[in-house]
């Protein structure tokens, strides 16, 4: 993990900051483990953990004036410095316009501003801390800090209703550590904290103006070249050339790589045979200079750029993709890696993992990630992110009614009908928009708790009944129907308290709001992922999770998204604009084969390892659930039974989430007492744990 981490006092001095550190409780001196200090004083900024030399970048106008950019940003220093004398006169927002992904932090004075970005995959945190306020890159440095306990109604609200920002809001899993919004900034004037929206969002009651098709397209596939390109023009690495012990009898180059489990040299890409990665890959490959890895160093590429499919032999129906993707890999200018996968790579095989930040689904995959990304680049572009920001959440049918775009719902409402077989779906589909359409976001947020008041968990089947479900403002989450009923109903009372918070309103249409929270819930879950399935020396690049690229994507009107395969015909454009025509048949199809096939054969075969995590579950003990509960839906999903996995997944990944916080030892920070880390006294087994989320 690699995190930002500093603070803002009061008054200069006032909690012991300076250049070494900080004054702790027992007048220890307090800075991160493993840092190296940006700037000190009495606002100081460090970066912790394995940052490039070229991933750290400070510009400064004066002592008091600077600016520091760490991640990939396409921006040179003079830009940076025209940004930094911008964002003194209080401007935020070209501050994020950059292409690449990267968190900025400014220091004009006594004022901090770090700023977060659109998807919530670089989020920001902040928490009170010795009369002023402490902010990082990480929750978990911050919770370390201030001794902070498990937030149990954060975690009920993750797992009965994770799509719905009026649950979460600004919690984290950390009692009293809170998150910036994506699309916000932290500003810090003197250890007084303010969070300020840098994006315009779209007004409720004005349609937005009509955009054209073709040129929203062209933004989308320039800001996607300049996202590859500042990758491309960030420096080659050479993962571990300083701890290469040197030849070994009967090893080249690449087998002393692969013994010592770090990535090729220089740049790759996923190839899935899907229009996301594959399209990356492509403009990677197809831009101007040389790509790829780095010659000379054993990977027999020579420039070409290594393209990585991962091809799962236990879970069959994926044969099409994989073919495609090596039609594609004929490309003089890739290098083709097929690893594959088998019983041990499957979800569920192996639980065991790092701690990450935050809890995710993504846990419980992590080793099938894993397995792929060992035979990646030090520099790997992957497609996460791109079904959320190019496709239409099927809340966008209400938007269209409501611009009185009614016409627009034909090829959609058609596509569902002809999926399901009946003549009645056009005007269920059309009444459930146009109930959506009318409905006020108060009330969505009202039915939705009394939903989980009364425990009604009515599971869609078909495309139809998901995209009837969701056309509402909010519904629960698949884990929601295994939550006790103290869970459900503190949950219920943070909807209810959300209700009567001023300015309640999203400030924008039912699905231009659905299509960001699910954004938001796709990045975080990205950000875990890269934790959970870190190899050393490498980088995942996630281009369509850019700033720049979200901002493209949201231009595109919604009667070009909802068309069917629209993603696949916008990616085609892209590619045709860049150059990249020639494309083999059944390119950008849907997988036949979902990712939920993977999870039931891999719930099957690791049933009894799954189950012995809930045998005395940590979860039971916050109250969260009922151990015999889940126990016995996991051995009902396995023997077939039609579970919602993503449910199961969720509750699972929690549950070793929490073991492996527990089990950590030692703390972000040195300079502290022994119990200064997150959670030190564990969980302890009470029934009214809960109330103290709210």
């Amino acid at each position: 993990m690699r995190w930002l981490v500093g603070w803002s006092s009061t008054a200069a001095g006032a909690a012991g900051i300076g250049s070494a550190g900080a004054t702790g409780y027992d007048g220890e001196t307090l800075h991160p483990v493993g840092s190296q200090l940006l700037w000190g004083d009495p606002d100081p900024l460090w970066a912790v953990g394995d940052w490039r030399p070229d991933e750290v970048r400070i510009v400064t106008a004066d002592a008091r004036t600077r600016i520091a950019v760490l991640g990939t940003c396409g921006a040179s220093d003079e830009e940076l410095r025209l940004g930094l004398f911008t964002a003194r006169g209080g401007a935020l927002r070209h501050l994020t316009a950059w292409p690449g992904s990267y968190t900025a932090v400014v220091q004009a004075g006594r004022r901090i501003t770090v700023c977060g970005d659109l998807a919530g995959a670089r989020p920001v945190f902040h928490t009170p801390w010795a009369g002023g306020t402490a902010y990082a890159t990480a929750a978990l440095p911050l919770a370390d800090l201030i001794e902070a306990n498990l937030d149990f109604g954060h975690l009920a609200a993750l797992l009965a209703a994770p799509d719905v920002p009026a649950a979460l809001h600004d919690s984290t899993p950390y009692d009293g550590v809170l998150r910036v919004p994506p699309g916000h900034a932290l500003i810090l004037r003197a250890g007084s904290r303010e969070i300020a929206g840098y994006e315009p969002v779209a007004s409720l009651a004005v349609a937005a103006p009509p955009a054209d098709p073709d040129s929203a397209v062209d933004a989308v596939r320039d800001a996607l070249v300049d996202a590859v390109r500042a990758r491309l023009a960030a420096p080659r690495h050479v993962p571990g050339a300083d701890i290469d012990p040197g030849p070994v009898p009967g090893m080249g180059p690449a087998e002393r790589r692969a013994a010592r489990g770090t990535p090729v040299p220089g740049i790759g890409a996923d190839l899935s045979g899907g229009p996301a990665s594959g399209t990356l890959a492509l403009l990677a490959a197809g831009l101007p200079g040389m790509p790829g890895t780095v010659l000379g160093h054993g990977t027999g590429a020579g420039e070409r750029l290594l393209a990585v499919t991962f091809n799962d032999l236990a879970v069959g129906g994926r044969e099409s993709e994989v073919e495609r993707a090596g039609t594609l890999a004929a490309n003089p200018r890739l290098h083709h890696v097929v690893v594959t996968g088998d019983e041990e790579t499957l979800p569920y095989a192996d639980l065991d993992g790092p701690l990450t930040d935050e809890p995710g689904p993504s846990l419980v995959t992590a080793v099938r990630h894993r397995t792929r990304l060992a035979a990646g680049s030090a520099d790997h572009l992957t497609g996460y992110g791109a079904r959320q920001v190019l496709d239409a959440h099927p809340a966008r049918l209400a938007d269209l009614l409501m611009d009185r775009q009614r016409r627009h719902l034909v090829r959609p409402v058609a596509a569902l009908a002809k999926a399901d077989g009946s003549v009645m779906v056009p005007a269920r589909v059309y009444a459930a928009a146009r109930r959506l359409a009318r409905t006020p976001y108060r009330t969505g947020l009202e039915s939705l708790a009394e939903r989980l008041l009364q425990r009604r968990f009515e599971e869609p089947e078909g495309a139809v009944g998901a995209s009837l479900a969701a056309l509402t403002w909010a519904r629960p989450g698949p884990a929601a129907r295994w939550l006790t009923g103290e869970a459900l109903a503190e949950v219920s009372i943070r909807l209810q308290g959300a209700t009567h918070r001023s300015g309640v309103g999203p400030g924008q249409r039912p699905g231009d709001f659905r299509a960001r929270g699910a954004l938001a819930r796709a990045a975080a879950d990205v950000r875990v992922l890269e934790q959970a399935a870190e190899i050393r020396f490498q980088r995942l690049h996630a281009p369509f999770l850019d700033n720049q690229v979200v901002r493209a994507c949201r231009t595109l009107p919604e009667a070009l998204r909802v068309q069917p395969g629209a993603r696949a015909s916008i990616l085609r454009t892209v590619l045709k604009g860049a150059g990249v025509a020639d494309l083999p048949p059944g390119w950008g199809a849907p997988s036949h084969v979902p990712a939920a096939a993977a999870a039931r054969v891999g719930l099957r075969s690791s049933v009894d390892s799954v189950l012995t995590l809930f045998d005395t579950p940590l979860l039971a003990e916050a109250g969260l659930v009922e151990a015999r509960v889940v126990r016995k839906a996991l051995r009902a999903a396995a023997h077939g039974d039609p579970l919602p996995l993503d449910g199961l997944a969720d509750l699972v990944s929690l549950e070793l989430w929490l073991r492996r916080l527990l089990a950590r030892r030692g703390t972000c920070w040195t300079g502290t007492p022994a119990r200064a880390r997150a959670v030190p006294a564990g969980i302890t087994p009470r029934r009214g744990a809960l109330a103290s989320g709210t």
